[in-house]
């Protein structure tokens, strides 16, 4: 069987890796059946946190390269961050120079750059995802490396150079259809009550966390509460009101479990996370960033969602306890048409398309 290397890189978010994660076995097995061992190479940030995931994952080798991130706002850090890039441009040279793969993949987040920028310059295709409905930063920059840039929303095509956008939809990890709700309402102790599920993203939502136990009581009254409130956010005066209400820093291998049990879901709207809950049928409250914090990406892809029945959408500037106690009622109200809508969404996964995508770059690298 023959050997053949293929480089991923995304990083600074989970929702930069584990999208990886799920293409990079189905892609194994794709190449597989043409008589084609993979072997996968990882390029992330020093210190990021997709090195600890890959750490797991004894078949992918990891490589790290100096990273800067390039920021629409002004910061001190504005004037070092590039000699950091031109350094990360440096390590990716040097890596793939060794690797010499046949195709790049990347999902995006600043350390992709300077590896986007690395494999141009050895003329090695480069295939990129973008989770939102207008391209980031780091992908607005890459696209000018790219083959194909793959996308979640359809919209996005346009938004693209004219021939490398492709519709494909978000890859969503295959063990996220697995979960055992019974499980999961054995660990948490819950009643047969609704459960929400509340997550603030993989770092967690402190206005998230803030509106979510200022209702504490009054959601407790008809719903169990499974709260992923990030790293240091566990507050320890709330144990009175287990086990009603389970707080967790954050969860990994239980998360399909979570996920099945919950009714609905009350989440920020990063693209990758929503897309997770709509192949899942789970029906959203989303309170998505504010301008005031990020580019505006994840209100584009709430309002979207809320047009095709998916979702309540509640923003940040109009957050109190009046209000999210009234969009709580409304998923309530319409969950079942919101699970209606999602069921009759045919494309929820693109784990297989864009797999596909990158089997087909690897074949046609391999007979030049």
């Amino acid at each position: 069987m023959r050997k053949i290397s293929v480089v991923f890189t995304g990083g600074g978010t989970a929702g930069h890796v584990t999208p990886n994660l799920a293409i990079i076995p189905v892609l194994r097995e794709m190449m597989s059946d043409k008589g084609i061992e993979l072997d996968i190479h990882y390029i992330g940030s020093v210190n990021g946190m997709e090195k600890d995931m890959i750490a797991s994952h004894g078949d992918i080798t990891y490589h790290s390269v100096r990273t800067g991130k390039l920021r629409r706002y002004f910061s001190w850090q504005n004037f070092t961050d590039p000699f950091r890039v031109i350094a990360g441009c440096g390590d990716a040279r040097k890596i793939l120079s060794d690797i010499r793969p046949a195709v790049v993949f990347s999902k995006g987040g600043f350390v992709s750059v300077p590896v986007a920028a690395a494999a141009h310059r050895y003329k090695i295709p480069v295939i990129a995802h973008e989770s939102d409905i207008t391209p980031g930063l780091a992908n607005k920059i890459s696209a000018r490396f790219a083959t194909k840039i793959c996308t979640t929303f359809p919209d996005t095509v346009s938004e693209l150079p004219k021939g490398i956008g492709v519709y494909t939809g978000s890859p969503v990890r295959p063990e996220l259809f697995t979960g055992n709700a019974s499980a999961a309402r054995t660990r948490c102790g819950f009643d047969m009550k609704p459960v929400i599920l509340i997550m603030g993203g993989s770092q967690g939502s402190a206005v998230l966390n803030k509106a979510v136990r200022g209702c504490l009581q009054k959601l407790l009254g008809s719903y169990n509460i499974i709260h992923l409130c990030g790293k240091g956010n566990i507050d320890g005066s709330l144990t009175k009101y287990a086990p009603g209400y389970a707080q967790f820093e954050f969860i990994s291998d239980e998360l399909p479990d979570v996920l099945a049990l919950a009714d609905f879901v009350i989440s920020r709207a990063g693209s990758n996370a929503i897309h997770e809950f709509l192949a899942l049928h789970k029906p959203m409250l989303l309170i998505p960033l504010p301008l005031t914090s990020s580019r505006g990406d994840q209100i584009l892809n709430a309002e979207s969602f809320e047009k095709r029945g998916y979702a309540v959408v509640l923003r940040e500037e109009r957050l109190d306890e009046t209000t999210f106690m009234s969009a709580v009622s409304y998923v309530e109200k319409d969950k079942c048409k919101m699970r209606a809508a999602m069921e009759g969404c045919g494309n929820t996964n693109g784990v297989s398309a864009i797999a596909k995508i990158i089997a087909d770059e690897i074949s046609s690298a391999i007979t030049k």
